[in-house]
């Protein structure tokens, strides 16, 4: 017994000592990109040579960067995608104090200029970014917020990291302002909620809407709308985060960076109240060289002002060609869009948006307000088919499969999703007509909250965070006993009557269907995520016909971010055509997916880099 304790014990040390010994790995290998990501032997070199004419300069901000990528933070392959393909357009990097003297002295910039800023002053933003502002001899500009210095917040870089990164010379020094806080928050119920800092905020963001503000926008009001303090008292509040941002930037930096966001603005002025955007514009002014006043749009020209200049924010989820499709309309000038693997992008005819072939991924982005459309060469004989693919664009927005389809679209069969919906159609003669639709909730079983529910447990949640985060123990105890109190309710449920709960679409909801189309003779079949959605659907459309893809956006979601955005990406990943005759062994007919040595190279690329995660995640 003893000697069985003794090896169960030696066991259970080597594990211990190798998960040690990994953790100090890991941990080594952090310290040492952070420490590459402040140290480089390359020096950014400026652009030379300007045009005559007046093209004015795009302006884009990251929220920031990590390896892989997440819903708000831009992976860094994809980050090196978008500027690679920027730089590969002829675009290159302007200063602070270029804009400054475009705008003070008429000083002319190249054709084709990007300012290109990353917000929140992240870490892991300078560690996965550093390398490729090296490769691309682009300079970024690093907000921060100066409040984080004084909490010494490890996500965020340090008053030393930033001189660091200054001294690369990839890197000036921008200012998101004090703090992040918001004001006059109500949720989707109209509870008032009244101010919260922003872990408050994280926390019970899922139950609300657009009914808040960033706290220097507006007076602080009561759940009537009726401001809770003073002119004075305004004043007093929105100076004291200015003079506490000059001090520490003064103190921690030596000065106060030229670069400035207003958070959440996008008012026209500089703020939703005349009185408390003349304190902020007196302060904006007083301690900055510029600032970026709006959100959305990217081209700034000589007719605005250097104190109310916009950007646009690209999102995590943005293909290349998204970003292109933004920029150029925005700016209103042709740029050539990306195909990826353009031998087996030829596979196919664009006719609307664009396309590019990434990896065993098909992109098919839209026009602005308008559909992306791609036509497979040579599918014109396709009539029993079997389609199968991994649909992976936004919720919100439609990604359609079009079957049996003549030249002009006056004839097809069409399945698609569109806002987490399943639709089948066809068009024979005349407009389209609908077969069949779904909501896949219900078909993946999704339980029906009622109003009612949703409302308690928006409630509750609301509770539970002004408990957790409460300024003194009385309070704490306050909210302890309404959740007590709210937790015992009974609110009536959808088969008691009540109307259901159906959330709003977001812009950034992340889809993915694993889709499966049976089509023979005169009858089609569905399958979502292995589920049998319709079986044997008769359809009058029999003759064969071609084969397309299409991505569009339709009309907005509700979205805090970049309210403008108007682009859409279909994402079709595996996708695969086969004869569908009930033969034993199907031919195929087209395929995304690699083959051969591509397909091991991909299979062990993609292996290695979840092994990777698991141990950034676990260790």
């Amino acid at each position: 017994m003893g000697l069985g304790n003794e090896e169960y014990t030696a066991r259970k040390d080597r594990r211990k000592a190798v998960r040690v010994f990994g953790q100090f790995c890991v941990l080594l290998g952090v310290a040492f990109l952070c420490a590459m990501a402040l140290f480089t032997w390359k020096t950014f070199t400026p652009y030379h040579g300007v045009r005559s004419e007046d093209r004015g300069f795009i302006a884009l901000s990251y929220f920031g960067v990590d390896r892989v990528g997440s819903q708000s933070l831009i992976g860094m392959e994809q980050l090196r995608a978008h500027l690679q393909a920027l730089k590969d357009q002829g675009y290159v990097t302007i200063t602070q104090e270029d804009i400054q003297a475009y705008y003070q002295s008429g000083k002319l910039l190249p054709e084709k200029s990007l300012f290109l800023m990353f917000e929140d002053g992240r870490r892991d933003t300078a560690i996965f970014s550093q390398k490729m502002l090296e490769d691309l001899n682009y300079k970024a500009t690093m907000m921060s917020y100066p409040e984080k210095f004084e909490k010494k917040d490890t996500k965020f870089l340090l008053p030393p990291e930033l001189k660091e990164l200054e001294k690369t010379s990839f890197w000036e020094l921008g200012s998101n302002g004090y703090r992040l806080a918001f004001i006059n928050v109500f949720d989707r119920y109209d509870n008032y909620l009244g101010e919260l800092e922003p872990l408050e905020h994280a926390r019970v963001a899922p139950y609300l809407e657009r009914k808040y503000n960033h706290y220097l926008m507006d007076y602080i009001r009561d759940e009537y709308g009726i401001p809770k303090e003073s002119y004075n008292k305004m004043k007093e509040r929105i100076t004291y985060d200015y003079t506490a941002l000059r001090d520490i930037y003064t103190k921690e930096l030596g000065y106060i960076p030229a670069a400035y966001v207003l958070m959440h603005a996008n008012t026209g002025s500089f703020g939703n109240n005349d009185k408390v955007s003349a304190v902020n514009a007196y302060w904006i002014k007083m301690l900055f060289k510029m600032n970026f006043n709006r959100e959305g749009f990217c081209w700034n020209r000589r007719n605005s002002s250097v104190y109310d200049l916009t950007r646009m924010q690209p999102q995590s989820y943005w293909s290349v060609n998204h970003l292109l499709m933004r920029i150029k309309y925005d700016i209103n000038q042709d740029l050539d869009f990306v195909k990826g693997d353009a031998a087996r992008q030829a596979a196919w005819e664009v006719l609307k948006g664009a396309m590019e072939v990434k990896d065993e991924t098909l992109l098919v982005t839209s026009l602005p307000n308008d559909q992306g459309l791609a036509r497979l060469k040579n599918s014109e004989d396709f009539e029993d088919v079997y389609v199968s693919a991994r649909l992976r664009g936004n919720k919100f927005g439609l990604q359609r499969i079009y079957l049996r389809a003549n030249e002009d679209l006056s004839q097809f069969l069409s399945v698609y999703i569109r806002n987490n919906v399943l639709y089948v159609t066809e068009r024979n003669s005349g407009s389209e007509r609908g077969l069949f639709q779904l909501d896949l909730d219900e078909l993946d079983g999704k339980e029906k909250i009622s109003i009612p529910e949703d409302k308690k447990a928006a409630e509750m949640r609301e509770a539970e965070t002004f408990s957790r985060y409460a300024r003194s123990a009385h309070k704490a105890k306050v909210y302890g006993e309404r959740l007590k109190d709210k937790d015992l309710e009974k609110p009536a449920t959808v088969e008691d009557g009540a109307p259901e709960y159906k959330p709003d679409a977001s812009l950034h909801a992340r889809g993915d269907w694993r889709l499966r189309i049976a089509l023979k003779g005169s009858l089609l079949s569905v399958f979502v995520d292995e589920k049998e959605a319709v079986a044997d659907l008769p359809v009058s459309v029999s003759q064969s016909g071609l084969l397309y893809l299409e991505g569009s956006g339709g009309n907005f979601g509700v979205s805090q971010r970049n309210l403008a955005d108007d682009v859409y990406d279909g994402v079709f990943e595996e996708f695969v055509v086969t004869e569908n005759t009930g033969a034993s062994e199907e031919k195929i007919l087209y395929e995304s997916r690699y083959q051969g040595m591509d397909a091991v190279e991909y299979t062990a690329k993609k292996y290695w880099e979840t092994v990777i995660d698991w141990f950034v995640t676990n260790l």
